[in-house]
């Protein structure tokens, strides 16, 4: 088996940590490169993609471009009937842009 990275190991102890928690909740996933940041709402048991937003239409990734993410994802969210999600924010660190993308989902009425 291969070494891990850092960023790898954290992210399956997240992910794992999610599971045992979510109690059939769908999963906000969250992945952010140097010029995009990207969310999406998962229903892991049907194994499908319930809602996504991304950056991809504006210029920059800055935090105003995430937090912008997140209120486009809890406004899609909240017309496919979703309310209440897990928060799995991968191997990323829970600061920048990441944590502005989930407090402007929790404004948009996500729960979590």
């Amino acid at each position: 088996m291969a070494k891990l990275t850092l960023f790898e190991r954290r992210r399956r102890r997240v992910r794992s940590a999610l599971k045992a928690t979510s109690a059939g909740r769908p999963r906000l996933s969250v992945h952010r490169t140097g010029k995009h940041i990207y969310a999406q709402i998962i229903d892991d048991g049907d194994g499908r993609t319930l809602v996504a937003a991304n950056s991809m239409g504006g210029k920059g990734a800055d935090s105003d471009a995430a937090a912008k993410v997140g209120k486009d994802l809890a406004a899609a969210a909240k017309k496919a009937g979703v309310t209440s999600v897990v928060f799995d924010r991968g191997g990323f660190l829970f600061h920048g842009r990441v944590k502005a993308l989930a407090d402007a989902a929790r404004e948009g009425g996500l729960e979590f």
